[in-house]
């Protein structure tokens, strides 16, 4: 079953109060068991977070990485089984101060009333050249 757009609207608030807070177990109450997310920097990498212990790593790694991190411009796009969210971010990286500003979509998909995939992608609004690394299995 697909939720319907505000029930979407519901569980994506829900998850993004879970990540925020880094509550697993907030988190889990709206994602299926076998929820993946797919996750590229925007710069050069590519990660696969699966299950909590991935996912906690993940936002520990961000957490570390910037000093500041804030998203703006957040906005929801509903079609019959998909949500898209489109966004920009800014971040400070905490070991050198550059500023970072990028734009991102996220692709959400659904079953049985909860969250099944994520797929995240950002690009530096300004891109620098960069060689892309292969992907990382977090």
């Amino acid at each position: 079953m697909t939720p319907s757009p505000a029930e979407r609207d519901e569980l994506l608030k829900s998850f993004a109060r879970a990540l925020f807070k880094n509550d697993m177990d907030a988190l889990y109450r709206v994602v299926t068991p076998d929820f993946l997310w797919s996750f590229h920097d925007g710069l050069a990498s590519t990660k696969v977070l699966d299950g909590p212990a991935g996912i906690r790593n993940h936002l520990l790694e961000q957490k570390k990485l910037f000093s500041t991190q804030h998203f703006q411009d957040v906005e929801y796009h509903h079609t019959s089984e998909t949500t898209f969210m489109t966004f920009r971010v800014s971040e400070t990286v905490r070991a050198s101060g550059e500023q970072r500003e990028q734009r991102g979509i996220e692709r959400y998909t659904f079953r049985d009333g909860m969250l099944a995939t994520k797929d995240v992608y950002r690009k530096p609004i300004s891109s620098p050249d960069r060689q892309p690394m292969p992907p990382q299995r977090a």
